[in-house]
């Protein structure tokens, strides 16, 4: 089934005209026909976008055009990215109909080079949780047990990937809203280093942590699709000018001789035993490739959780506040069922039925914590631990190449089963925050499974270093 194939193979098919694009378009489209009204993966299809675009990338090979890795491969895009003349939404009632006039700046890189964008995959709202069960949209269900969540925030990302409606997705993490995900649905998720990927046209939930990745097939699909997206970008100056690896020629690399560590503090109580044993399995397989393995302690990380819940929702308050029943999105001016008295009225009437539970608790835990009296105690000092997360990190790469540990204290849990306590589905984030917090890259690696379940491992790196856990990830996977 050419739905199937991995990039490099869909591609190669491409140039070979083994198949036109149309034909490789249509099997997406169909796979999605036939399987998301069961899983809810897409919010939005463009079905005849990616027709239209199928076929100007045929006239092209037709004609004898040289093709880019990414021209006529069909994608999946998380609904908080822009694409302009479709419909953006990220997964919020408050933004239902909204339209954006302009591309992402990773959007409009992949377009440039010849992408088909089959649609707009679900999210949490706003990207504000671990399951897809805050989006507006419904849940996002498990390719692998319809009956478990797919992950979150970037459920539809995994479950479009890992069910052969999409050959890869553009998603965002901002606590591990593409790891956790991608470990839940057994496919590869890629953290970027926080600034190696522009922000710019992708909605904002805690801009001093949000970072773009993708979610793929396989990493040989990871290293294809960042090497095209990564880089700087005039529209958003956390993108430093720090040079662009050739992630795919450095798979090929040797990685005999990296020293890689065990952070203990991931190995906590809650862990399941299964995922605990196959983290340290991960490392055996590595060891045997030539690499060193070193326990190590990253001291501040019992603090990561409260801090990240901090941060967010202080960041959250910020950013909401510009859906405000005036600018765009919902408004109570234009709901029939709704009377608004005065401007006060629109903005408290609007937000109160354009946001849900989640966004509105985080808008409100945010706005106590900034407010006056507070700053200090809370959002200042969890600034300041932060600082302290991050020189872990900084210390302990001065002495290794790489970490691993576990992605998710468990597997996929059933949907429903979190919904009612929230700090249950803060605490999915323990071992994906911390890396947000400072501000470096990881891999969720596909690794084992239980109870037919997939399971992952994470690879976290240095500060701009994505090739070297690239690397890493590509040669245990093989060993699978």
């Amino acid at each position: 089934m050419l739905n199937k194939l991995t990039i490099k193979e869909a591609h190669q098919g491409l140039i070979n005209k083994d198949f036109s694009c149309q034909e490789l378009t249509e099997s997406y489209i169909k796979e999605i026909k036939r399987k998301d009204k069961d899983i809810n993966a897409f919010i939005t299809t463009t079905f005849d976008l990616a027709k239209k675009q199928a076929e100007n990338i045929d006239e092209k090979i037709k004609q004898g055009e040289k093709l880019k890795l990414l021209t006529g491969i069909p994608v999946s895009i998380k609904d908080c990215f822009c694409v302009k003349g479709v419909q953006a939404t990220a997964g919020s009632n408050i933004l239902r109909g909204y339209i954006p006039p302009f591309n992402a700046t990773s959007v409009k890189k992949i377009k440039d080079q010849g992408a088909i964008i089959l649609g707009k995959v679900n999210t949490d709202e706003f990207t504000m949780g671990a399951s897809t069960e805050t989006s507006a949209f419904g849940v996002t269900k498990n390719p692998l047990d319809l009956k478990r969540v797919s992950g979150g925030s970037s459920g539809g990302s995994a479950a479009s990937v890992a069910s052969a409606m999409a050959s890869y997705s553009l998603a965002t993490d901002t606590g591990g809203s593409i790891r956790q995900p991608a470990a839940f649905c057994g496919v590869v998720g890629l953290k970027v280093t926080y600034g190696r990927v522009s922000r710019y046209g992708v909605m904002s939930m805690a801009s001093s942590l949000d970072t773009i990745g993708t979610i793929t097939k396989t990493i040989e699909d990871s290293a294809i699709v960042l090497k095209e997206i990564a880089g700087y970008d005039k529209y958003d100056s956390t993108t430093p000018k720090v040079k662009v690896d050739d992630y795919l020629d450095e798979l090929r690399g040797n990685i005999k001789g990296l020293k890689i560590g065990i952070p203990k503090e991931y190995f906590v109580k809650g862990l399941n035993p299964k995922i605990k044993e196959n983290v340290l399995e991960a490392a055996k397989k590595l060891e045997s490739l030539g690499c060193e393995i070193i326990d190590v302690s990253l001291p501040h990380t019992k603090y990561a959780i409260a801090v990240y819940y901090i941060i967010v929702p202080s960041e959250v308050s910020s950013n909401m506040a510009r859906y405000d029943g005036i600018r765009y999105g919902y408004s109570t001016t234009n709901d029939k069922n709704e009377i608004a008295k005065n401007l006060m009225d629109v903005y408290t009437k609007s937000r109160a039925k354009g946001f849900g539970d989640e966004v509105k608790r985080r808008i409100m835990i945010g706005t106590y914590a900034l407010s006056a009296g507070y700053y200090d105690a809370y959002y200042k000092k969890a600034m300041q631990v932060r600082t302290l997360i991050k020189k872990d990190f900084d210390d302990v790469f001065e002495k290794i190449d790489a970490l691993i540990a576990p992605v998710t204290p468990n597997i996929a849990f059933k949907i429903g089963e979190k919904t009612d306590d929230p700090l249950q589905m803060y605490l999915e984030d323990i071992f994906t925050a911390p890396i947000n917090l400072a501000g470096v890259p990881s891999l969720a690696v596909p690794f084992g499974e239980t109870k037919k379940m997939p399971l992952s491992v994470q690879i976290i790196g240095k500060h701009f270093d994505e090739k070297t856990i690239l690397k890493i990830g590509n040669k245990l996977k093989n060993l699978v």
